[in-house]
């Protein structure tokens, strides 16, 4: 009678659960607030993109629900990526923006990492990132042969930041000779190093951050550019030589591809797994929309944010879960690269 009584109980609760889950996207956000979380602190790059993002969002999506952005950082993004596959609602009223490093953490054997990224809801990005080798131009180094023969020295945050571990990439697939000195709390720092001479590099310097934060830089030819790599050559930079092309063996083409995946996820946007497949699809389109509102893009430009290839979440989850498929043995080697000390 007991079983009966349960097994009564939970068919009662799924028939009830079942036309909530069933009204359309229009009925369940009408009305409605989304939660967005944010991975870093206020009044830095992701999250003065979110606050642009939840400005526009709302309209975009059926029911014209509110967006309201809450700041969860920690670990790299890997609080925040924690909170949204364990415990996060999983009803399309809690979505995230995270480092585009936290998609790839548990294939770098990063064991803080406590989630499935191929399981989670991608939902799009606004750009993708090329990465940078440069020098000031007093540097004696001037292309990257030099840096074959040449050592350099590259800043960094840690012995196991993002700026350590591109440098130990470029030393293990071109021959450089990067010598990493740690210590170094962000880019701005590390960039006041090289002026005084300090510094020979940083150890990743995106375009973005190049273009936004020292454009005289550029335009008046204080450093030189050696090198891009990334999910594809930035047209800004014909001349400027691509990683992937120097090296001529498929694994190491395939390392590459694997190292600069946070690249190619951008600004990443996701969601909780298991959320109901329209709710999904209509997260998933209206942050696609947003991307390409003109208000949002004028609004964004204001702000110096680099809105350069919109992304569906439908070709970020097809390439994280590509990623996660490359054979052991480019894994073992990343992961390798990865955790070097």
């Amino acid at each position: 009678m007991f079983v009966r009584s349960i097994t009564l109980a939970l068919s009662l609760t799924a028939v009830a659960m079942a036309p909530a889950r069933a009204q359309s996207a229009a009925d369940f956000y009408r009305g409605q607030s989304i939660s967005m979380v944010v991975s870093s602190s206020a009044g830095g790059g992701y999250d003065t993109l979110s606050r642009a993002v939840a400005r526009y969002l709302g309209k975009h999506i059926p029911g014209n629900p509110t967006v309201i952005v809450r700041n969860m950082p920690g670990a790299g993004g890997i609080l925040a990526m924690n909170y949204l596959a364990h415990v996060a609602p999983r009803d399309g009223l809690t979505i995230g923006q995270v480092q585009n490093n936290t998609p790839f953490e548990p294939l770098f054997g990063t064991k803080e990492a406590d989630y499935d990224a191929t399981k989670m809801i991608w939902l799009g990005t606004p750009s993708v990132e090329t990465a940078l080798l440069i020098v000031w131009h007093t540097s004696p180094v001037m292309t990257i042969e030099d840096a074959k023969r040449i050592p350099m020295t590259a800043g960094a945050s840690g012995a196991n930041s993002t700026p350590s571990f591109y440098a130990r990439l470029l030393n293990e697939l071109l021959g450089l000779k990067l010598k990493i000195i740690p210590g170094y709390p962000g880019q701005n720092e590390a960039f006041l190093a090289m002026e005084s001479g300090e510094l020979d590099t940083y150890g990743d310097t995106f375009w973005s951050a190049l273009t936004s934060t020292k454009p005289d830089w550029i335009k008046e030819k204080k450093i030189r550019i050696l090198l891009q790599y990334g999910p594809e050559k930035e047209a800004a930079l014909p001349d400027v030589p691509y990683g992937p092309d120097l090296v001529t063996s498929e694994d190491d083409k395939k390392l590459f591809e694997a190292a600069y995946a946070p690249l190619a996820a951008g600004r990443p946007f996701v969601a909780p797994p298991g959320l109901p497949a329209e709710r999904t699809a209509a997260l998933r389109a209206g942050l696609l929309a947003t991307f390409k509102d003109p208000d949002f893009l004028a609004d964004a430009a204001k702000s110096r944010l680099i809105i350069n290839k919109p992304t569906s979440g439908e070709a970020m989850q097809a390439e994280i879960a590509h990623v996660y498929q490359m054979p052991a043995r480019i894994i073992d080697r990343l992961r390798r690269i990865a955790q070097q000390q």
